[in-house]
């Protein structure tokens, strides 16, 4: 499988992370990444990476939702629980690649090494990679999606496989993450939902044994994700000469997509009340989850049964979680493209 990235970053690929909250976490992350090498090398520089080595785990991951720039650890290194949600780990590693690059400090490779090979260990073998690692009974063990887990690992992955910025490591492992991109699209293809043998989207959680869709906390049901789905696809749309596998995955789920759009409505808020009303000229939304088989948009409080409005929930969910939202609307433009460069040229070749 062709493996290479295509250098269409201002259609919206590369690195891009699409996230399903409200607000991205981790922009401070890619500010810093851009300062230059000067910076690195400053006091201020030195004192970030000092904070961020002092937070990875012994296992060589960094815990989520922790300040880890402007604060060091000062309790138990054994303590630290890392994982590869909410953007974790990734966001530290590439950081610490960057500082590297600028200061060639020996610490800085040591960790950023720990952190690869916990990422490539964490790889089940059907392909995908829990939440975190070690990954527990719970949900977490689960093919993780949400919040583009595994698309933010695999990214990640490739770019040390083939970027300069990680020619510091050495080929075994840059050869190894290449392996474990291409594993990891393999499961991808694998967990696309069919309904009545037609590819649709993912759900934000598979099987790591069967590839089957999974539910995760009382309120996230089994469904088809209309946001974690728009990462998986901008990541199989940046594989550069997909196959045939690759190329159909893409068309169902942009099929998909089209088909479950809701148009004719807006959502609003309302005395901190989110509510939806009737509005012709509103732009489209997407639900964050769909009933596989139906594709109707479902909803789910904290006692964990399914609803089919928004309203039916309580107010603590409804207007703590991001239901609704317009994350396919990037994908147009990129889409054209692609099917541009590898189905319409395909067909003319064919002629």
């Amino acid at each position: 499988m062709a493996f290479k990235r295509r250098r269409l970053r201002a259609a919206g690929l590369g690195a891009i992370v699409v996230f399903c909250a409200a607000v991205a976490h981790g922009a401070s992350w890619r500010d810093y990444r851009r300062k230059p090498d000067d910076w690195f090398r400053s006091k201020a520089g030195l004192a970030v990476t000092r904070n961020i080595l002092s937070w990875q785990s012994v296992r060589g991951d960094w815990p989520k939702n922790t300040d880890t720039m402007t604060q060091a650890f000062s309790g138990k290194t054994s303590r630290i629980r890392g994982t590869f949600d909410n953007g974790a780990t990734t966001d530290e590693l590439r950081f610490l690649a960057r500082a590297f690059a600028a200061t060639k400090a020996a610490r800085c490779k040591q960790a950023f090494v720990k952190g690869l090979d916990h990422i490539l260990t964490a790889q089940y073998p059907t392909g995908g990679w829990p939440q975190s690692s070690p990954p527990g009974r719970g949900y977490p063990r689960h093919i993780t999606f949400n919040d583009n887990a595994m698309v933010r690992l695999m990214e990640l992955l490739r770019d040390v496989a083939e970027s300069d910025i990680y020619k510091f490591v050495d080929p075994v492992r840059r050869k190894k993450a290449k392996l474990s991109f291409n594993r990891g699209v393999l499961c991808i293809l694998k967990c696309q939902v069919r309904v009545k043998g037609k590819l649709t989207a993912w759900c934000a959680q598979h099987d790591e044994r069967d590839y089957k869709p999974r539910p995760a906390r009382t309120y996230e049901l089994i469904s088809i994700s209309g946001c974690e789905s728009v990462g998986v696809v901008r990541l199989l749309m940046s594989i550069e000469n997909p196959n045939e596998h690759v190329v159909r995955a893409v068309q169902g789920a942009m099929e998909w997509f089209e088909s479950v759009k809701i148009t004719g409505v807006r959502q609003v808020t309302v005395n901190g009340d989110k509510k939806i009303v009737r509005d012709p000229k509103a732009p489209p939304l997407w639900a964050r989850f769909y009933e596989i088989g139906t594709n109707r948009p479902i909803f789910c409080g904290r006692d964990g049964v399914k609803k089919r409005t928004l309203a039916e929930i309580e107010h603590e969910r409804r207007n703590g979680y991001a239901w609704y939202g317009t994350w396919p609307t990037g994908l147009a433009s990129t889409y054209s493209a692609w099917k541009q460069k590898y189905i319409s040229a395909k067909k003319t070749s064919d002629k």
